[in-house]
């Protein structure tokens, strides 16, 4: 049986009490941090050695590899990668041309984490800045319209699942508005309802037939003034599995962020509780991992079948020209911004 959960690694390698720990919890997935990740090498053999104490290969492998400032893999061993307004910046002259390097930097992306085992990319960030709004998502945004954001990051989803990535959207259900951190403190969105609903939610529900997403740590007074999306039943059930019409693997965002409060078992179980399918604890704290370990339920049912549907898309290895997708990558980190 395994647990609805994936969590973080303390270091480059496995330690004996995180083997022991995989062992006995077998968590659905794993994420990487910069922390985890020296020389395609020594990634291999963490992902294999974590792989083994969990006793399968059907273990998530997710990363956060955006590119610009939010990206694990970082050179001289992996290749530079433009944040996803630079996309933005080629589809003010040309939208069809930044389509299609998104989709081709993609694919480039795929292949790049399935060489060293990464089966998994959170991206695309759906998230839709708002004047004023905090610089956590800044540039990391496709774009300043749903109908851009969507777009871009569509291509971005298509050019990983090619490549037999399985892409996270996020933030669901929209961090854009947030004018705090959610990393440092609890972001509280004061916006109606209806302007949320054709801005924010708009992308996420332009692709709500991906197969993963995140939630996100701030509130919408507008529809649950006394929680934060990721642990309100009311957001997830109106929201995400309501008016956005997500039916796939719904996880939370970081659990160790400092807008939840609770100790790592109570925000686990407030997580489950309010609808999602799996928790995500990163920081690879070994004690707050066991806290969370002991508040999520084994992987059946519903939950089972969206994860088994995720693994579905990580056999697929559809061909594409390299050298195309080089230029494209080079064309737009030209524009990087």
């Amino acid at each position: 049986m395994r647990a609805s959960l994936i969590t973080g690694l303390a270091g480059a390698h496995l330690s004996a009490e995180e083997a022991r720990f995989l062992a006995g919890v077998r968590p659905c997935g794993i994420i990487l941090f910069a922390r985890n990740c020296v020389n395609p090498y020594q990634l291999r053999e963490l992902i294999r050695d974590a792989k083994s104490a969990i006793g399968s290969d059907d273990v998530l492998v997710l990363i956060d590899q955006e590119g610009g400032r939010v990206r694990r893999l970082m050179p001289p061993h992996w290749r530079e990668l433009p944040p996803a307004a630079s996309f933005a910046s080629v589809a003010a002259e040309d939208s069809d041309q930044a389509e299609r390097a998104a989709r081709l930097v993609a694919r480039l992306t795929a292949a790049d984490l399935k060489e060293v085992g990464i089966n998994s990319n959170c991206v695309p960030v759906l998230d839709i800045p708002a004047p004023g709004s905090h610089e956590i998502i800044g540039n990391r945004a496709y774009g300043t319209t749903p109908e851009a954001v969507a777009r871009l990051g569509r291509a971005v989803a298509e050019g990983h699942l090619a490549g037999g990535v399985l892409p996270v959207i996020k933030h669901m259900p929209g961090h854009g508005r947030a004018r705090a951190d959610s990393h440092l403190e609890l972001p509280v969105v004061d916006a109606p309802r209806a302007e949320l609903s054709a801005i924010d939610f708009a992308p996420f529900h332009a692709l709500n037939d991906l197969p993963a997403a995140m939630t996100a740590h701030v509130v919408y007074t507008a529809i649950d003034a006394d929680a934060p999306a990721s642990i309100s039943e009311i957001v997830t059930r109106e929201i995400m599995r309501g008016e956005i019409g997500f039916d796939g693997l719904l996880m939370s965002d970081d659990l160790s962020m400092k807008a939840l409060t609770g100790d790592m078992r109570t925000r686990a179980e407030a997580v489950i509780r309010a609808g999602s399918d799996v928790v995500l604890h990163c920081n690879g704290n070994l004690a707050e991992m066991e806290q969370a370990a002991a508040g999520v339920p084994p992987l059946t049912g519903q939950r089972l079948r969206r994860f088994e549907r995720c693994l579905s898309v990580l056999a697929r290895n559809e061909a594409f020209d390299r050298a195309e997708a080089e230029a494209a990558l080079g064309q737009v980190l030209m524009a990087a911004v």
